[in-house]
C-alpha cells in the first residue's frame, strides 16, 4: 500500500493544488507501484488496520509534499525563510512540538525508564543519535529534491527508494534475490526511468 504514495500525490496535485500531471506520467505510476509491490511481496497477509494506517500515511505524505512545494513558491514567505534547509528545519520543529503531547499521553509513563536506558546503554544512545541525524539529513535532501522537481516526482523517487534498499541490502548481506524480486526491481526502476523522460520523449514527436 505504501508503494501507492505517488498516486495519492498525483491526485492531490491534480485536483486540490491545481498542478496538472501529464497523462503519460499518470500511465507510468501503475508500472512503478506494481514493480515495488512485486519486489517487496513475501507473503500474502492482510489486515484492515494496516491498510487504513498505510493509506492515511500516504495521504499525509502527499499533503506534506504539496504543502512544502507551495511554501517554496509563496512570494514573501520563501524570502523570509531564506533557504530550503531553513524551511525543513521549521517544519521539523513544528512537527516535533505537535508530537510531544501525543507522545506524553501515550508513553509519558515510560519517560524515566527511557532516560535511564539512554544514560546507561551506549549502544542505544549512539544508535538513537545517529539514526536521528541520518534521518534528518535524508529528509532535508528530500526537501531539496522537491524544490527542483515537484510533489509527485518526489513521491516517485521515494517509492523507487524501496527497490534500491531491497537490492542494496541483498548485496551487502550477500543474499540472493529470487526471480520475482528481480523482476519487481527491474519493473520499478524501469518505471521510474520512464516517468522521468516520458514527457521529453513525447515532446520530440
Amino acid at each position: 500500500v505504501k508503494a501507492s504514495e505517488p498516486a495519492f500525490a498525483a491526485v492531490l496535485s491534480q485536483f486540490v493544488y491545481k498542478k496538472p500531471v501529464s497523462k503519460a506520467k499518470w500511465m507510468c505510476l501503475p508500472i512503478i507501484i506494481g514493480g515495488v509491490i512485486l519486489a517487496s511481496v513475501k507473503e500474502l497477509d492482510f489486515a484492515v488496520s494496516a491498510l487504513i494506517s498505510a493509506c492515511i500515511a500516504n495521504l499525509f505524505a502527499a499533503f506534506k509534499g504539496n504543502e512544502n512545494k507551495k511554501l517554496m513558491e509563496t512570494d514573501g514567505l520563501k524570502d523570509r525563510m531564506g533557504s530550503v534547509g531553513n524551511q525543513f528545519a521549521l517544519t521539523s520543529i513544528l512537527g516535533f512540538l505537535m508530537s510531544v503531547p501525543v507522545m506524553l499521553a501515550k508513553e509519558g509513563a515510560k519517560m524515566g525508564e527511557f532516560v535511564t536506558l539512554f544514560k546507561t546503554n551506549p549502544i542505544l544512545s549512539t544508535n538513537l543519535i545517529l539514526s536521528g541525524l541520518y534521518f534528518y539529513g535524508y529528509n532535508e535532501l528530500s526537501t531539496m529534491t522537491l524544490k527542483k522537481t515537484g510533489a509527485v516526482t518526489q513521491s516517485v523517487a521515494n517509492t523507487a527508494k524501496r527497490v534500491i534498499v531491497i537490492v542494496g541490502v541483498a548485496i551487502v548481506l550477500g543474499e540472493s534475490l529470487d526471480p520475482i524480486k528481480l523482476l519487481g526491481c527491474s519493473i520499478g526502476i524501469g518505471g521510474v526511468l520512464l516517468y522521468s523522460i516520458i514527457d521529453t520523449l513525447l515532446a520530440k514527436k
